[in-house]
């Protein structure tokens, strides 16, 4: 059992930044790859970015792609959310998701329904 907890979330206004975190609880997170999502109110969750289980392999979501840069840190069973020129559109609730690889090599998940565990999520909200 992995429990994610994401923090860093807040109001920003446009162009601004923010760092999202996510801290796992097991010993065994060096394993998991890692995805963000988010969230509207009545929407469906959409992806923003993933990782693979050993940080060196990325993916993004158009809609962010030069502005976001997702990192884990095995050392620290941590997954960060750098969020850059941020938009009004970005505002939402960001979710950490977790999954099992066992050291597969190379693979990171885009889909919500790959993903094992999630945290409670956080709020941004950027003013324009």
């Amino acid at each position: 059992q992995v429990q994610l907890v994401e923090s860093g979330g807040g109001l920003v206004q446009a162009g601004d930044s923010l760092r999202l975190s996510c801290a796992a609880s097991s010993s065994t997170f060096r394993s998991y790859a890692v995805g963000w999502f988010r969230q509207a109110p009545g929407k469906k969750r959409e992806f923003v970015a993933s990782i693979n289980w050993s940080g060196d392999r990325t993916a993004y979501a158009d809609s962010v792609k030069g502005r976001f840069t997702i990192s884990k840190d095995n050392v620290k069973n941590m997954v960060y959310l750098q969020m850059n020129s941020l938009k009004p559109e970005d505002t939402d609730v960001y979710y950490c998701a977790a999954r099992e690889t066992y050291y597969s090599a190379g693979r990171y998940f885009l889909n919500e329904y790959e993903y094992t565990y999630w945290g409670q999520g956080t709020q941004v909200t950027v003013s324009s």
